[in-house]
């Protein structure tokens, strides 16, 4: 009887862990939409709640981190159980950090001139969909705990860097060609960063989703998660 409530007590745990990071992922999806969506359409409204939106995903973040602490010191998990909690605290502590990257774009708002007629952000909105593709395909293959998915997430990856050179180079050929821009298209420039930094996380995500599920390590990726679990 005292084992069955502990496997009972311990499977509430993981699923309260999971739903963490699924409220987490939900929110950082949101703020990556409404950040470039404020951007583009100059609404300050929208950007200032996309800030203030991080402080609840830091908020989920510590949560995640003490129940996945709790878990690891009482129920002492091993084998596939072990390797959930260990991805579901790393993964949180990514999605935070997307979260930081929205948050960042959101705080460009007001610093981009001539919005209407501004050729340079109209490149950007393709390349931040692609990104926020990623994380809510990443996130459902979690939820699934779906290693096919997760690793074909790592290969579409490569699609945002191309995306992110080529932005690039036109906004630095537009900023030679408008000198009078310089100041709005280089806060761009950070704003494209922003969004290929959300691609690289929503990778490490997918490999600590193809680890977890799997137990094994994506070709040439071996050090997202220690060796040992």
């Amino acid at each position: 009887m005292v084992a069955e409530h502990t496997v009972k007590a311990f499977d509430e745990d993981i699923t309260r862990l999971r739903g963490l990071v699924a409220e987490m992922g939900g929110l950082a999806e949101l703020s990556i939409a409404e950040a470039m969506d404020a951007l583009v359409h100059g609404n300050e409204e929208l950007a200032t709640g996309v800030i203030a939106r991080d402080k609840r995903i830091d908020q989920l973040e510590a949560e995640v981190d003490r129940l996945a602490v709790r878990v690891l010191a009482l129920r002492a998990p091993m084998a596939d159980d072990l390797r959930e909690v260990i991805a579901a605290l790393k993964i949180a502590g990514v999605i935070e950090r997307i979260g930081d990257y929205a948050k960042n774009i959101a705080k460009r708002v007001g610093h981009i001139e001539g919005r209407k007629r501004f050729e340079p952000l109209t490149l950007l909105p393709v390349m931040n969909e692609l990104a926020g593709d990623m994380v809510h395909d990443v996130l459902t293959a979690f939820a699934a705990r779906d290693p096919v998915a997760a690793a074909e997430i790592v290969l579409r990856d490569a699609k945002v860097d191309a995306f992110y050179d080529s932005v690039f180079r036109n906004f630095v050929s537009y900023m030679v060609e408008n000198p009078a821009t310089i100041s709005s298209v280089a806060q761009l420039m950070f704003v494209a960063r922003n969004i290929e930094r959300i691609g690289d996380h929503a990778t490490n995500i997918a490999e600590m989703v193809h680890y977890a599920a799997t137990g094994t390590y994506l070709p040439e990726r071996e050090d997202v998660i220690p060796p040992g679990i």
